[in-house]
C-alpha cells in the first residue's frame, strides 16, 4: 500500500492538516466494522485496504500539524515528541488487544464482536481530537505566533 502514498497526499493536498487527521482517524475507525459485520478473509483484505487509507491520509498531515503546533524556534522539540502517542499506543494495545482477544474470542466465543470495541477507541479518539481542537484552538495560537 506504500506505492499509494503520493497519490493520496496529492488527492487530499487541499485539505487543512486537522480535518485531514481526523478523517484519516475516522475512516481508519471505521474500517474495523466491515471485519466486525462480515468476519471473512475477503473483508479482512477489504478492512487491511480501509485501513491503510486512512492511515495514509492521517499520516501525511501528522508532522505538518505538530509543526505548526509548535511555538517558533521549538519545531524541533515538538518534532521529536511526535512520536510520544505513538510509544504510548504501542504500550496499550499489546495488552488492550490480548485482553479483547482473550474476552470476546475466550470466553464469549465471538471474536468478531472485539472490532466494535476497536472501532469505539477509534472514535472516541476523533471526537477527543475535535473536542481539543474548539478547546484549546491550536490553529489560533499558532497564527498568532507567526504574527
Amino acid at each position: 500500500m506504500i506505492c499509494f502514498q503520493l497519490l493520496v497526499t496529492y488527492l487530499t493536498r487541499k485539505i487543512a492538516a486537522f480535518p485531514a487527521m481526523t478523517l484519516g482517524l475516522v475512516i481508519s475507525s471505521l474500517s474495523w466494522l466491515i471485519l466486525a459485520i462480515y468476519p471473512t478473509t475477503i473483508a479482512l483484505v477489504v478492512t487491511l485496504v480501509v485501513l491503510a487509507l486512512g492511515e495514509m491520509i492521517q499520516s501525511a498531515r501528522y508532522y505538518d500539524y505538530i509543526s505548526r503546533l509548535a511555538p517558533p524556534g521549538q519545531q524541533g522539540l515538538y518534532m521529536g515528541c511526535a512520536f510520544l502517542p505513538i510509544a504510548l499506543g504501542y504500550f496499550v494495545a499489546g495488552p488492550l488487544g490480548g485482553y479483547l482477544l482473550h474476552y470476546f474470542g475466550d470466553v464469549l466465543h465471538q471474536p468478531q464482536r472485539m472490532w466494535w470495541v476497536v472501532t469505539g477507541i477509534g472514535l472516541i479518539g476523533a471526537v477527543l481530537m475535535l473536542i481539543y481542537d474548539k478547546v484549546f484552538d491550536p490553529g489560533k495560537a499558532s497564527a498568532a505566533g507567526e504574527a
